[in-house]
């Protein structure tokens, strides 16, 4: 998993610069990019701070209020594909990704299943 650089680096960089280094020369020097630096810095006048930001996000589903419709959609329309759903979705007024969709389903456990009497003939 990706860990944000050490305060005590954040720290160090940011003295650099404060102390009259040029970003490019302090990223040079620091062997980082010139945007981490800068960022590192606009943070600390920003904030007062060098500390980095939480990873991650919002795992919340921006479906769940839609929940009980998908699930009786998919009910009543089996055959119903993720993009014809995402295109109703948008009729209802929620915009959502493909991924967000499929994600939804995984959170259910919901599998397509492929129906048997409908599988094509093999070749002989």
């Amino acid at each position: 998993m990706v860990r944000p650089y050490s305060e005590d680096l954040r720290e160090r960089v940011v003295g650099a610069v404060e102390g009259g280094l040029s970003r490019r020369k302090v990223a040079s020097l620091f062997d980082l990019g010139a945007s981490t630096v800068v960022n590192w810095v606009r943070r600390f006048h920003d904030t007062g701070s060098v500390a980095a930001s939480p990873i991650g996000g919002d795992h919340r589903s921006r479906l769940g209020s839609e929940r009980e419709w998908i699930l009786q959609r998919t009910e009543a329309e089996p055959d119903l594909t993720l993009e014809e759903l995402r295109a109703e979705l948008r009729q209802r007024g929620v915009r959502v990704g493909y991924g967000t969709v499929q994600r939804f389903f995984e959170r259910e456990e919901f599998s397509f299943k492929k129906n048997r009497a409908r599988r094509r003939a093999r070749a002989a």
